[in-house]
């Protein structure tokens, strides 16, 4: 039984099979290019997705009896779930299917059968392969400050430590991802309202949620150097050879590498030694004792003794609020968004008249003093969060929930662009969760400095509403409707930082391309976060019939609410360069067919060499299917 789809009796964009198929071969034709595809057995695959590329619709095909669904682009790349294991270990088996394509089918916009046999396919040559970084984080930083994404906070004075600002790129992009999460969130939502709550609030918030006592991380300092470390990103490890023989310790900040860095420095131990050295035991510094920490060297200086033991370092910004600087103005800048929501769950709950399970969002603010800030944005010392509180019946099954929102927040990523192949699940257990939590979920982002969390989603409990009902004397309880009863509800918390969020898109995004044996960069940004949507360009600025239309077609366009960007200096060719470089996903030209037929160019970023050609009055639909926010 296949899904029902948003493109007609075709295909849909996105949707999978879980059950063989029993029926005969069947294909399905793409109406835009009119290609077709034979069906292409499959090996007990539990399902496979499909997903659009580029501006075409993608081949689907089903396949027979014990078959599933394959889907093939126009440049003959698989499409599958990279989610799946089996997936994966199907198209380690494939080939290049590129021979099965018949560019002469005739177009059709149904389904037919086929009756031919099946080609027999081949081992190895379409198989996935591994995502590979084009660019290292100190490239991210050149390319966001070259392209006006993200600059250093101070930059004139040397800079702040762990405080960045957007550039007129990054803002755009920045409002665009707040944007989309909105609208897929809340607006998408009949359960789901929106909170705005202050940055700073009484310091009884924050006593009563447990941060003024316990919202710290360790630290240790170096005595020689006066650096500060956090302690369990500071990891160590003996270096003993197999007969026993101690050469010392080896130590280094935690980064993607730390392993090899770590393997490094204790061959420069063994060096002039004689024997094989057992495998390192990697610990950070939370778990040596004080015998080991004196034999521990600092990492700034690389001598040993100079390291102090691990101490607890609040994270809290504190302020002074009034005319007075005495103990009774003391507050916070609130380290999360998370507690304005709890002590407005009952008035939300009210106003609004919400049945439990219901859901409060908020896009805010949040700062913590890190101890030492570092890889860019991802952790630093000023950022915004995407938070849900979802608010759920104590009798009912939050493990299930709880799943539902990984698999949506999961699904969110891909769909604003985040490459499957750089994420991953981790389930916090034991001593890893939160004293808070009764389960949690990380999504991990491989960045180009490691593998790191990007979002995480929390079974929370009745933690924090018990938290502030005592505190406060105010019941914070849910009344059942119609009914007796009354509970304080549990949480399941989706929570997601922009700023990661930011960061692993250009990431994901970036690529290059190879013209003329020079290389040249592209931000393969979605459509619908691209911080500009169109680049508008009159073929050459002296024809002033031209440059009126050009005008006239982008001011339409803000009207219509996209970004757009007039440029009129340069080549076409270079002028399609440096929106690549940006991101944006289309431009368009007004040349001498557009003063006889008010016709214009549509240049995709995606598929250069296919031009596509409709009247001006068209663009703004095709924007809008094309820019449409993944819900």
């Amino acid at each position: 039984m296949m899904a029902s789809t948003g493109l007609g009796p075709v295909m849909d964009s996105a949707f999978a099979l879980s059950s063989p198929v029993r029926a005969a071969p069947r294909v399905f034709h793409d109406p835009s290019t009119a290609t077709a595809i034979a069906a292409i057995p499959v090996q007990q695959l539990p399902s496979v997705s499909v997903s659009t590329n580029h501006s075409a619709l993608e081949i689907a095909c089903l396949t027979a009896p014990i078959g599933m669904m394959i889907v093939l682009s126009r440049k003959s790349r698989l499409s599958t779930s990279r989610r799946s294991a089996r997936a994966r270990s199907y198209l380690a088996k494939t080939v290049d299917l590129r021979h099965n394509l018949n560019r002469n089918a005739p177009t059709c916009r149904g389904v037919s059968t086929i009756d031919a046999a099946v080609p027999a396919v081949e081992a190895g040559a379409d198989a996935e392969k591994e995502f590979k970084y084009k660019i290292d984080l100190q490239g991210i930083v050149r390319l966001c400050k070259s392209r006006g994404f993200v600059f250093q906070s101070g930059d004139v004075y040397g800079g702040y430590g762990g405080f960045f600002d957007y550039g007129p790129l990054g803002v755009e992009l920045k409002n665009n991802i707040k944007k989309v999460w909105w609208r897929r969130m809340v607006h998408g939502r009949d359960n789901v309202v929106g909170l705005d709550s202050a940055i700073i609030t009484t310091p009884k918030v924050h006593e009563a949620s447990g941060h003024v006592d316990n919202f710290s991380d360790p630290m240790c300092d170096c005595k020689e150097s006066q650096k500060r470390f956090r302690a369990d990103q500071l990891m160590w490890a003996r270096v003993v050879l197999e007969d026993g023989t101690d050469l010392g310790c080896v130590s280094a900040v935690e980064d993607g590498n730390t392993e090899k860095v770590l393997k490094k420095a204790a061959k420069k131990l063994m060096k002039g030694k004689e024997g094989t050295m057992k495998p390192l035991l990697i610990k950070d510094m939370t778990e040596a004792t004080e015998e080991e920490i004196s034999l521990i060297p600092s990492p700034a200086t690389g001598k040993p003794g100079s390291l102090q033991t691990p101490r607890s370092f609040n994270l809290m910004f504190e302020t002074k609020v009034g005319p007075y600087g005495d103990s009774t103005s003391v507050s916070y800048l609130r380290p999360e968004t998370a507690q304005g929501i709890f002590v407005n769950f009952k008035n939300v709950a009210t106003v609004m008249r919400l049945k439990v399970p219901f859901g409060i969002a908020q896009i805010g603010k949040a700062f913590r003093n890190e101890i030492t800030p570092r890889q860019f944005l991802f952790r630093s010392r000023e950022f915004e969060q995407l938070e849900i509180e979802y608010f759920i019946d104590p009798e009912s099954d939050y493990k299930a929930i709880q799943e539902e929102w990984i698999c949506e927040m999961w699904n969110f990523l891909t769909a604003i662009g985040l490459d499957e192949r750089l994420m991953e699940r981790e389930v916090h257990e034991g001593d890893k969760l939160a004293h808070y939590a009764r389960a949690c979920t990380d999504i991990i982002f491989r960045y180009p400095f490691g593998a790191q969390e990007l979002l995480g989603v929390a079974a929370r409990g009745e933690y924090d509403l018990q938290q502030h009902s005592k505190a406060s004397g105010i019941q914070l309880e849910y009344q059942v409707m119609g009914e007796k009863r009354r509970f304080v509800p549990h949480v399941i918390e989706p929570s997601l930082g922009v700023d990661r969020l930011f960061l692993a898109l250009l990431c994901s995004a970036y690529d290059e391309d190879e013209v003329s044996g020079e290389k040249r960069e592209v931000l393969r940004l979605h459509p619908s976060i691209a911080p500009i949507t169109v680049g508008i360009f009159p073929l050459l600025k002296k024809q002033e019939g031209q440059v009126e239309k050009a005008k006239g077609l982008a001011s339409l366009l803000r009207q219509r609410g996209y970004n757009v960007f007039y440029d009129a200096s340069g080549s076409i060719g270079r002028r399609y360069r440096r929106m690549d470089e940006v991101g944006t996903p289309f431009c368009c030209t007004i040349d001498f067919d557009t003063m006889e037929d008010d016709t214009v160019t549509v240049r995709s970023r995606d598929d250069p060499l296919t031009i596509k050609r409709m009247r001006r009055d068209e663009l703004p639909a095709f924007l809008g299917e094309a820019c449409a926010l993944p819900m």
